[in-house]
């Protein structure tokens, strides 16, 4: 079997569509659909199928796709490899949230440069769902969930848990509940909340809240940016969730929650049997975490 079209193969089940693979491929559509009609010849059985108006993998074009990784994985060590013998460097591509970016990449690519590897590092921010199939077009992808969210069980995806970020509740310094270190969640049901966008971590957060308390929250603003809700807060507007290591604005403090556990956990998400720089790079990960982890309890 070609490697290349075993490429192809795998962009079809990281995009779902001979369109989008043929865009991110640089091919024509039909150039696609014919490099895979002689793979599945190649492969003696049928790996896509009529599904409706779409086209799905079959069973054993799920199953090909998996040693598709592993030949591809190989073949990229050994690429990978070869590289360091001429130039000395390999890279790596990397996508992060913002609040984790800022928290740990300086960090990452100190100890990846000092390593001999290129951090090729972009902001991704997307609902946790939506991370995994992020892999298309990155190396290492680190993402969030609420830690009461399952970890994401997918044969073609290696999860490596990072750290543990409680979520705290920041108020304007001038508020009442300012004058306190923590805060109960039933004290918060009739306060104005500044969210993030339906489907963060943070936005799930809240939802916990609700369900303790009862009460839906009374969201009036929903921004992406930490810095932006810090500000709004800051200015009277309302409360929010935020996680510990974002909190940065001088104007609001920052109260412990009790009576529901918040938090979200960092994941790095990449596939099995990847590339040495690529491992080293979550190691580098991990590590960062860790020392971000300890200072914190200090």
């Amino acid at each position: 079997m070609d490697v290349k079209r075993l490429r192809l193969l795998r962009e079809f089940a990281d995009r779902g569509a001979v369109g989008a693979v043929a865009d991110a491929m640089h091919m024509t559509p039909s150039a696609v659909s014919q490099q895979l009609k002689v793979l599945a010849k190649e492969s003696g059985v049928e790996l896509l199928e009529q599904d409706g108006r779409r086209i799905r993998l079959t069973d054993a074009g799920r199953a090909l796709v998996l040693r598709a990784d592993e030949v591809i994985a190989a073949v990229e060590r050994a690429q990978e490899e070869m590289a360091g013998y001429r130039s000395g460097k390999s890279s790596v591509r990397l996508a992060m949230f913002p609040s984790g970016a800022t928290l740990l990449l300086p960090a990452v690519l100190d100890r990846a440069s000092g390593a001999g590897i290129d951090v090729h590092a972009s902001e991704l921010d997307v609902g946790y769902s939506d991370a995994a199939p992020s892999l298309a077009d990155f190396d290492v992808v680190v993402t969030h969930r609420d830690e009461r969210a399952a970890s994401v069980r997918e044969p073609r995806v290696e999860v490596t848990e990072l750290m543990r970020e409680p979520v705290d509740v920041v108020v304007a310094r001038e508020s009442a509940l300012a004058h306190h270190d923590e805060v109960d969640v039933v004290e918060l049901a009739d306060h104005d909340w500044i969210s993030v966008e339906g489907g963060l971590p943070i936005d799930d957060v809240l939802l916990s809240i609700s369900a303790v308390t009862g009460v839906a929250p009374r969201v009036t603003q929903r921004m992406l940016d930490f810095a932006t809700i810090e500000a709004i807060v800051a200015a009277g507007h309302g409360i929010a969730l935020i996680p510990r290591f974002a909190v940065r604005h001088p104007g609001v403090k920052r109260l412990e929650l009790k009576g529901v556990r918040a938090a979200r956990v960092y994941e790095a998400l990449t596939r099995p049997s990847s590339r040495v720089a690529v491992q080293a790079v979550v190691g580098h990960l991990a590590e960062s975490a860790r020392r971000e982890s300890d200072r914190s309890r200090t």
